[in-house]
């Protein structure tokens, strides 16, 4: 018990060939000490536990070796080498710079630069996080980091590059290291389960990689602890249930319910990743990852990018073949914005269950011609009503009161309406002026007069029998905003006036006031009143809309008054006044 040593530890690389994932830069390394071009300052930068430090020590252990391999590996036998795995070397020294950031603490690295080694060929000083150093120590150790004496290497390591100063970056040869991949730390992992005798399934093994994005150190970390959670017997279930990861069972079948419009399934699954505790934006994240392995999944040439278990590959693969591509944009998109507003969202439950209505019900609209890159925001009814549903087609048919209700009247929709005044206003555009081919006969000129009739006759009765559902000031409010915010560039004035009034609802439901600052303001507004008529009775679904404009007229302001002229106001109205204050002998002040 006393003598155990975590994996991290344990398992931390001592030559440049058991470096996991940086194979490039130990390749470089190798062949700058086998050819002896040994640059006088390095930076090492990347993220977290890829092995930055690691490669420094080893780097600093190879160029000290006096018998270094063929291949630029330390020998291990040397006085060096020997002293360097037994951790009382002289020649290198490691510095933290978190807790050494002053300008005295690199002056006494300055002076310490000075002595050179009494064993081996370069002191090498690995100065960690280095980032961290003030801007007063960054100057004090420019020159000598510019100009070392022979002896001396520095190594810097850092995970925020962006942080150094770029005097310190054009002093150093700058290697950057990557993330290790899953399949590395996945193969590592293996590895250290067969020298410790424990017992792992592939998908926990690829569930901790995932985990320690990128970071080998967080690997062994969180294998050690589920090591210790399973008693040496790792499986996929223990590793999920310890490190509460949703299980990818879930994913799958969410997806399966959508394909086959199961709405009220999919709530229910939703509510049951709730009820174990899953965060609902968690489980948004995890859901648009699926949605991207599946995408990935439906081409041979990308099916590389999947990074998941082998097990776990052919259901991506089978279940991807079902999913459209449209259906996949769309589904990712959505997702996508809901993790981007889920932080700003005061009802974060409610947010997600839109969410995933709407991916359940993209497949449902089969007429809709879209790229998939604009998934509608129109939800449909989830539950269907027992009685009979009433069709409507395109035309409507409503009895006249004025004929005791035997007669009936075709009236359009609202949009037939809409297009039925478009029509009409242009044709009144284009009546007289003949064809774009040259003059109309006679002939023509009969039959255009027949169809503009017909397009006013249908367009007045749609004005007089169209839809007239209660309007309410709210709604009022909230698209004269929108259709101020809709006009284009060349209207700006325009928008900013109507932003600057309020439309005031009236009694009988459907005139509009509007109350402006003067006469220029009221002509912008009635330039534009039957844009603005148009656009609101189509969104508030009230064809009696109309729109009245008043100017209203400043108050006269009440300025303030001194004593005296108070005084003489009082004298106007009571001349009295006066002559009681000359009988008190009384003055203003």
């Amino acid at each position: 018990m006393d003598n155990y040593i975590v994996s991290a530890r344990k398992y931390r690389p001592i030559t440049f060939d058991t470096v996991v994932g940086q194979q490039a830069l130990t390749t470089t390394l190798k062949n700058a000490i086998s050819s002896g071009k040994l640059a006088h300052a390095y930076l090492f930068c990347g993220p977290r536990g890829v092995g930055k430090t690691t490669c420094a020590r080893i780097f600093a252990k190879n160029i000290n070796c006096f018998h270094p391999t063929a291949d630029g590996e330390a020998c291990n036998e040397c006085e060096s080498c020997v002293s360097f795995n037994e951790q009382r070397s002289f020649n290198i020294h490691e510095l933290d710079a978190a807790s050494n950031n002053s300008v005295d603490d690199i002056r006494l690295l300055i002076d310490q630069v000075r002595i050179p080694p009494q064993v081996g060929k370069y002191k090498v000083y690995i100065i960690d996080e280095v980032h961290m150093l003030s801007s007063n120590a960054f100057n004090a150790f420019l020159k000598t980091l510019e100009e070392p004496p022979h002896h001396t290497i520095f190594i810097l390591a850092t995970t925020e590059k962006h942080k150094i100063l770029p005097t310190i970056l054009s002093r150093c040869q700058i290697y950057d290291f990557t993330r290790i991949t899953i399949a590395d730390i996945e193969a590592h992992l293996s590895h250290v389960a067969e020298k410790e005798g424990i017992k792992v399934e592939p998908e926990a093994l690829n569930v901790i990689a995932q985990k320690a994005d990128g970071g080998m150190r967080d690997a062994l970390s969180i294998f050690d602890q589920i090591a210790s959670f399973t008693g040496g017997n790792i499986t996929y279930q223990a590793t999920i249930e310890n490190l509460n990861v949703l299980d990818y069972e879930y994913y799958f079948k969410l997806i399966d319910a959508v394909l086959s419009h199961d709405v009220k399934g999919s709530l229910l699954l939703l509510d049951e990743i709730l009820r174990k505790g899953f965060d609902a934006g968690h489980f948004m994240t995890g859901l648009g990852s699926h949605l991207r392995d599946l995408l990935v999944s439906k081409d041979a040439s990308t099916i590389p990018l999947l990074e998941v278990g082998a097990s776990v590959r052919g259901r991506y693969e089978k279940q991807a073949t079902q999913c459209p591509l449209p259906f996949l944009y769309k589904a990712m998109k959505l997702c996508n914005d809901c993790d981007l507003n889920y932080r700003a969202s005061k009802n974060k439950r409610l947010l997600v269950e839109l969410t995933i209505i709407q991916v359940a019900q993209l497949l449902e609209d089969d007429k809709e011609d879209s790229n998939g890159l604009c998934p509608t925001k129109i939800l449909k009814p989830l539950f269907k009503k027992e009685q009979a549903q009433v069709s409507v087609s395109s035309t409507s048919t409503v009895t006249s009161p004025a004929h005791g209700g035997n007669n009936a009247v075709t009236v359009p929709p609202p949009r037939q309406i809409e297009t039925a005044e478009r029509l009409v206003e242009t044709t009144k555009k284009i009546k007289g002026k003949g064809s774009i081919f040259g003059p109309a006969i006679k002939r023509e000129e009969k039959v255009e007069s027949t169809v503009d009739t017909v397009i006013v006759a249908e367009a007045q009765t749609a004005y007089t029998s169209g839809e007239k559902r209660l309007v309410h000031q709210e709604d009022l409010s909230l698209e004269w905003r929108k259709f101020a915010m809709s006009l284009p560039k060349s209207k700006m004035a325009y928008a900013g006036r109507l932003q600057n009034v309020t439309p005031q609802l009236q009694t009988d439901g459907y005139t509009i006031l509007v109350y402006v600052e003067n006469a220029i303001v009221e002509q912008h507004i009635q330039e534009i009143r039957e844009d603005i008529e148009r656009y609101l009775r189509k969104e508030l679904h009230n064809y009696q809309i109309a729109i009245r404009t008043e100017i209203r007229h400043e108050e006269k302001k009440v300025l303030a008054l001194t004593d005296y002229e108070r005084f003489q106001l009082m004298l106007e109205q009571n001349e009295i006044l006066n002559e009681l204050r000359s009988a008190l002998n009384l003055r203003l002040l």
